[in-house]
């Protein structure tokens, strides 16, 4: 088969990982190309992840504070209704934005944009089947090769996704109505968020979670807080128990858990938030050899996203590690900038994640668990929201900062923000940790009154007074 065009880059994957990519190696001189399957640019994040996501969240959050919060702060809105349609339109809209900026932003890079499902032909070629009528391959050539197809929901045997009663993520952001009782399985980030959407808009919400505790990678303080808050709300938790069993009835969803004993329940949807899945099985790696975890399926790289076959690179959801879009960004940047001989890295211990709860969850670095199980001497400081003059002044007290240190060197570890605005505040403690900062840099530097962000100043504050006294 004749190759089409030769390439220094190729990118297999459009998502936040991909087109940041292509995008930085185009400004390093690359002549690169980006491949897509699907019709909208931006992968899974900007299509049926991340962005509308949170797009019905804060649209979720409007609806309840103008219902049942405004009559506090003395605006009488008299009877609020939902227009659903109107509200899933504008979600659709902030989709459609994005995904064609994302478009503009590669054709303005001189990146060429290919339509189609890609497998690797060969350690520097790449087969495309088009989408739509042509469906004759093309076979492109390049000198290197970078991975960046992502990940896919996990479907659970005897819970496969319908797209109707029993759906995944995607699904959950495309309910024509509000279901009376929403079922989640899983107690994750993707769970939680889509139950918040739902609960606010008047869903009765059910959690089931094997696991003894939700967001399990959380700091445990926070985590314990963030359920009891959720409870607060009207979501519901069944820990430590399993969905043994789910089977559709009359456009119902009848399931069966076990837990400390098997009982019955009925739902209108569930929703089935056990994790993620690489998508590395469709890309013709067995053919080129390219190694792969046998239990997760992840592509095996090195510290620059190399795989055992040296012009093959893969970053993002492919690979070991959290499956975030931001990551993904981070590591699609590394990768090519060490093709182009600079050196390029992640720091994989100040990456941020954040729950996009009401009030947020945002950390970065150790937990005091994690601070705990390696023996490391800490001190903690902590600060209330409910102490901060601006959090008052909006209503939104619940939640803390908790900052991490080594009590010797008194290096910042780890911090962990439950309330209001915690994702715009963790930057300025993930940019401190990039630095190797202290608690005692971040508790002099001084901080704009009235902010949420005092409260990270305080726990700094708070810090020290164990630091100095400590041995």
């Amino acid at each position: 088969m004749a190759t089409k065009d030769n390439f220094d880059l190729i990118i297999v994957g459009a998502g936040p990982g991909g087109y940041v990519a292509a995008v930085r190696a185009a400004q390093l001189g690359l002549k690169t190309a980006c491949i897509e399957k699907e019709k909208r640019l931006g992968g899974v994040c900007l299509n049926v992840g991340c962005i509308p996501s949170k797009a019905l969240l804060d649209s979720s959050e409007f609806y309840h504070l103008a219902k049942d919060k405004f009559a506090e702060h003395g605006i009488k809105t008299g009877r609020v209704t939902l227009d659903l349609a109107t509200m899933m339109a504008r979600k659709d809209k902030v989709v459609r934005e994005l995904t064609e900026n994302v478009r503009k932003l590669l054709e303005g890079n001189k990146i060429q944009i290919i339509q189609g499902s890609a497998r690797l032909a060969g350690p520097d070629r790449v087969e495309v089947i088009p989408g739509g009528r042509k469906k004759k391959a093309e076979t492109y050539q390049a000198n290197a090769i970078l991975l960046a197809t992502g990940s896919a929901p996990i479907e659970v045997p005897g819970m496969a996704f319908n797209g109707k009663e029993i759906v995944s993520s995607t699904g959950a952001l495309d309910f024509d109505a509000v279901p009376k009782h929403l079922g989640i399985v899983g107690g994750g980030y993707i769970g939680l968020e889509l139950g918040s959407v739902w609960m606010r808009l008047g869903a009765k919400v059910t959690v089931v979670e094997m696991l003894p505790k939700i967001a399990m990678t959380l700091d445990g303080q926070v985590g314990r807080t963030l359920e009891r808050i959720l409870k607060q709300q009207g979501m519901e938790f069944r820990l430590n128990t399993k969905v043994a069993q789910a089977k559709v009835s009359r456009k119902k969803v009848q399931v069966t858990l076990e837990g400390s004993q098997t009982e019955k329940a009925s739902f209108d949807k569930l929703l089935v938030a056990v994790g993620r899945r690489p998508l590395s099985g469709d890309l013709g790696l067995d053919a080129v050899g390219v190694r792969t975890d046998e239990g997760t399926g992840h592509v095996i790289v090195d510290g620059v996203y190399k795989t055992n076959v040296p012009s093959v690179y893969a970053i993002g959801d492919l690979i070991a590690g959290p499956a975030l879009a931001h990551k993904a960004s981070a590591e699609g940047i590394a990768a090519v900038e060490n093709m182009a001989g600079i050196p390029g890295e992640v720091n994989y211990d100040a990456i941020p994640a954040v729950v996009y709860t009401f009030p947020e969850v945002a950390s970065v670095g150790l937990t005091e668990e994690q601070v705990k199980e390696r023996g490391i001497p800490y001190c903690v400081g902590s600060y209330p929201f409910s102490g901060a003059g601006r959090a008052r002044c909006m209503g939104q007290t619940e939640g803390f900062v908790k900052l991490i240190s080594h009590s010797r060197t008194d290096r910042v570890l780890g911090v962990h923000i439950i309330g209001a605005r915690a994702a715009d505040m963790i930057p300025e403690c993930v940019l401190a940790m990039e630095f190797g900062a202290s608690s005692e840099d971040i508790a002099r530097t001084v901080h704009g009154h009235p902010t949420f962000s005092e409260a990270l100043m305080e726990a700094a504050m708070a810090v020290r007074k164990c630091s100095i006294y400590s041995s």
